[in-house]
């Protein structure tokens, strides 16, 4: 527990941008030092800008062997008019009165390696534009040296590329490669070191002039240099100062309760980019789409590869992540269940947690708070739990789930964290109350303001409308994509289109973004239950929630009437038109009804198809394609086959977002598939189920847990906003420490 004076926690809560936090947390001086380029393309005049922006730094260009370092590092310096100095020719030979050839078949690799950082260590230049050897990263005291006045920038070249120019240039062996070891394995040895040392990456396509080359490093580097340029905003409009994304993953919620969305759109990807993207790992595919859509001046690369590698490692059953599996005809199923908690929610909530303790201040306190329909729970709890001790020491979590809304397994896995930064309160209420009385409780400034003076701690959330939530998203959409191509399902640039399951309207709002990145999706298909306010809205351009009654159904994690992400979809469509999206909301508040201008309403159906599933068509069809297919659905991604069936056109694959693992809604699940006298325990419904030998097989930690896990006493409370601040106030005073 972190005791802090209010003084602190006061001044970062009302005062916004990096600059305060970096002194706050002692950040590296980096992130307090920007400068604002405000033109696009290399441009001379920009080139000249950035030229003179770069002062007393270097540009470092590194990558492997072959990758064109010296080629583009000569461009780049006569685009510039800086100094060009080439490791190999200008600082090793002169040092050695030898070719590198020459010194490399003398001393041997390791002796090599050594004298090599050594001449590095004593070289000092500044203003210049400087191509690194290949080998250069792997020493640790020179890269420290020459990184302390310079921008490195990694040329990302494919190994298989690699390894053919050397073949055309005749290069038969590298530093560190021994007889026992081939070319292609020293060379991915060391991409650690280019993954260690960069702080910008260019991804190098085979078809990549180097004049294209160097125009991506400029770009590169502007963006580096530019680090006030990626803000965002409230999709209600009242802004003040500059809000980045290290802000908005802390604060969540908007002050004026708007959603914070970008001010720019997301980064467009290039077709080399895309080819690139195609033969990379899940995580590594991650780490390229985050790293362009976060800027280094919030989490710099080295430390968003150590969240990437953390939050999609062995906690995933499928060393896939998200793989997409075929299910029949020109279906396919991208099942998102493999994490922790066997929820879509894992894909997020593994990296957010990890995201949101590098970002905030490391002297306050926070508690997130997050209202749940059943898997955003149990995922949130897992991913804050699995944080450092020192982390959990400052950051707990609070989680208000509808007590008879969800499934007993997902009520489980909630309620069995009774120690720790963590815990699950279930209301006598839906899944809507829960949400609005956390909103209330955020722009609650007494009470906020409260919390702040008396414990030293701000209020957040975890919920689908904080942007980090909703990035790691795009990631997945954009992997099933790459994917089909390289599967050979279809070529890229082919369109596909995307079913989704949604209440909350947040993972089909990701696949709007990958779609606006340049992933070819043709039509987004929203799929509904029998709480259908979405579709019609889709349908008609009129959200009416007047004589709308939350119904319970097989199908929970989608039982939402009041769909939070939806705000940011319309500040999208509408071309960041805030005043519109604020009067819809405002209408919405006061009359529980808001209608879109037909115009509005022209560009929603462009993205958009909507429908919805009865139980009784969900349950049938959790039959039917189990006896097609072999293949089990859990009742949300039976929702979206049922609709994907009905409205599909056949011209196109369609993914299906597979959001949870049928293990989840076993009770359900047993009753599609015609089982008799199913027992109550869920430890006996998941055997049965697993004896059926079907796809996909039974999630093992769901059922290590249940094995492990008796059933919890949990806190219920009444739907009422005074007894969830009770619960709020309780938990602070047991974790955190007065400030007084």
């Amino acid at each position: 527990m972190v005791p802090v004076s209010s003084f602190c926690l006061v001044k970062v809560l009302l005062t916004k941008g990096r600059l305060t936090r970096c002194l706050l947390t002692e950040r590296k001086t980096f992130k307090c030092l920007t400068t604002t380029f405000l033109c696009a393309g290399p441009s001379t005049a920009c080139l000249s800008t950035l030229g003179s922006s770069i002062g007393k730094k270097n540009i470092l260009i590194m990558g492997p062997p072959g990758a064109g370092k010296t080629t583009v590092g000569r461009i780049i310096g006569h685009r510039l008019g800086l100094p060009v100095i080439d490791v190999d020719d200008d600082i090793l030979e002169k040092a050695w009165d030898m070719t590198v050839a020459e010194k490399l078949s003398k001393v041997g690799g390791e002796q090599f390696l050594e004298e090599e950082g050594s001449a590095l260590l004593n070289f000092t230049i500044s203003g210049s534009v400087i191509s690194l050897t290949g080998s250069n990263p792997i020493h640790s005291r020179s890269m420290e040296h020459v990184k302390q006045n310079g921008i490195a920038v990694y040329l990302d070249v494919c190994t298989e590329d690699i390894i053919e120019r050397l073949e055309r240039m005749k290069v038969d062996r590298i530093v560190g490669q021994g007889p026992d070891v081939s070319m292609r394995d020293i060379l991915q040895y060391r991409q650690q070191f280019y993954k260690k040392w960069y702080d910008t990456r260019v991804l190098c396509g085979a078809s990549d002039t180097p004049d294209e080359i160097a125009d991506k490093v400029l770009e590169a580097v502007k963006r580096y240099q530019d680090s006030e340029s990626e803000t965002f905003v409230s999709t209600r409009g009242s802004n003040t100062g500059k809000t980045f994304f290290s802000d908005v993953i802390v604060e969540g919620l908007a002050p004026d309760g708007g959603l914070y969305v970008p001010l720019n759109d997301l980064p467009k990807l290039t077709s080399s980019e895309c080819q690139r993207l195609e033969d990379m790992s899940f995580p590594e595919r991650a780490q390229v789409l985050l790293e362009r859509c976060i800027h280094p001046a919030d989490v710099p690369s080295a430390h968003l590869l150590e969240i990437v590698e953390r939050a999609y490692g062995e906690n995933f059953a499928c060393s896939r992540i998200a793989p997409v599996r075929h299910l029949m005809h020109n279906q396919y199923v991208l099942e998102l269940f493999h994490g922790p908690t066997a929820s879509f929610k894992d894909l997020s909530l593994q990296l957010m947690p990890q995201l949101f303790a590098y970002c905030i201040p490391q002297m306050c306190n926070y508690l997130v708070l997050v209202a749940t329909s059943g898997d955003t729970g149990s995922a949130v709890l897992e991913g804050f739990n699995n944080l450092s001790d020192i982390d959990k020491q400052r950051i707990s979590v609070l989680a208000f789930f509808p007590e008879k809304g969800i499934s007993s397994i997902q009520k489980m896995q909630m309620t069995r964290y009774v120690e720790g930064n963590v815990k699950a309160v279930g209301v006598n209420s839906d899944f809507d109350f829960c949400q609005r009385a956390i909103r209330k409780m955020f722009t609650n400034a007494e009470l906020t303001g409260f919390l702040a003076v008396e414990y030293g701690t701000a209020l957040t959330t975890a919920n689908s409308i904080n942007w980090a939530r909703l990035l790691p998203q795009v990631v997945y959409h954009s992997s099933a994509y790459f994917d089909l191509v390289s599967q050979g399902v279809l070529a890229f640039g082919d369109p596909i289109d995307v079913c989704i399951p949604t209440g909350n309207f947040g993972n089909v709002l990701a696949a709007v973004y990958a779609k606006r990145m340049g992933i070819p999706i043709r039509k987004l298909i929203c799929a509904s239950n029998q709480n259908h306010i979405l579709t019609d809205f889709l349908r008609t351009g009129e959200y009416d929630l007047n004589g709308r009654r939350l119904l319970m159904s097989a199908s929970p994690s989608i039982d939402i009437l009041k769909s939070s992400n939806l705000e940011r979809y319309l500040y999208l469509i509408s071309n960041g038109d805030w005043q519109l999206v604020r009067d819809l909301y405002s209408q919405l508040e006061r009359q529980n009804l808001f209608r879109v201008p037909g115009s509005l309403l022209d560009r929603i159906q462009q993205d958009f198809l909507a429908g919805w599933c009865s139980e009784e068509e969900c349950l049938a069809t959790i039959q039917s394609v189990h006896s097609a297919a072999g293949y089990i659905l859990d009742p949300h991604t039976a929702v979206a086959k049922v609709v994907a069936d009905r409205l599909q056109d056949g011209t196109c694959p369609v993914v299906i977002a597979s959001t949870a693992h049928y293990a989840k809604f076993a009770p359900a699940v047993l009753k599609a598939l015609k089982f008799q006298e199913v027992t109550a325990n869920p430890l006996h419904q998941l055997q049965l189920l697993r004896s059926l030998g079907s796809l996909p097989p039974v999630h093992n930690t769901l059922l290590e847990s249940l094995k492990e896990e008796d059933k919890q006493k949990h806190k219920v409370c009444e739907a009422d906003h005074s007894a969830l601040i009770h619960q709020v106030e309780t938990l602070i005073q047991d974790k955190f420490m007065k400030v007084w």
